[in-house]
């Protein structure tokens, strides 16, 4: 039988139709492919040695902030010995609104509606009753003035910002 000149001829050795692969070739293109894959390694793929220096920089970091979150929040978990007792106490509401017209209005507003300090309506829902103390004694937040008025008042002052819906 005569092949046409385009076609390649039947290798007699095969008996399958179309053209045909020896096992030694791919086996050999496999072995090349594989052998330059190791000599030629990805200059942006990280080796062991980088995965492990992230990995480190990652423990790093990890500590760093949980260390950072201890020395923030462990002081704010102990409470002070003034916090403490005012919290113990129950206040009245009617005697902190009056203090609260003696000492706040004049930067919170009659109606503790805002003007130089802001509006304490919903102030319960925005700051625990610790942070309230704080907040009142620590004058921190310019302009509002340290103040640090006895346990009881301070029990009072928060029974009144309490009625603030």
């Amino acid at each position: 039988m005569i092949a046409p000149p385009s076609a390649p001829a039947p290798d007699p050795a095969s008996s399958s139709v179309g053209p045909s692969v020896s096992s030694t070739d791919s086996s050999t293109d496999s072995s090349t492919e594989s052998s330059s894959n190791s000599s030629s390694a990805n200059p942006l793929e990280p080796g062991p040695r980088q995965r492990s220096l992230v990995t480190a920089m990652v423990l790093v970091a990890a500590v760093a902030t949980a260390l950072i979150l201890l020395l923030v929040a462990l002081p704010a978990a102990r409470s002070d010995p003034y916090s403490r007792s005012t919290l113990q106490l129950a206040g009245s509401a009617e005697t902190g609104g009056q203090l609260f017209l003696i000492n706040c209005a004049g930067c919170h507003g009659i109606g503790a509606q805002g003007l130089v300090g802001p509006n304490l309506h919903g102030v319960k829902a925005r700051k625990n009753d610790r942070q309230l103390i704080q907040q009142v004694v620590s004058g921190q937040t310019p302009p509002m003035p340290r103040f640090q008025p006895e346990p009881q008042a301070m029990a009072d002052l928060l029974a009144y910002l309490h009625t603030l819906s």
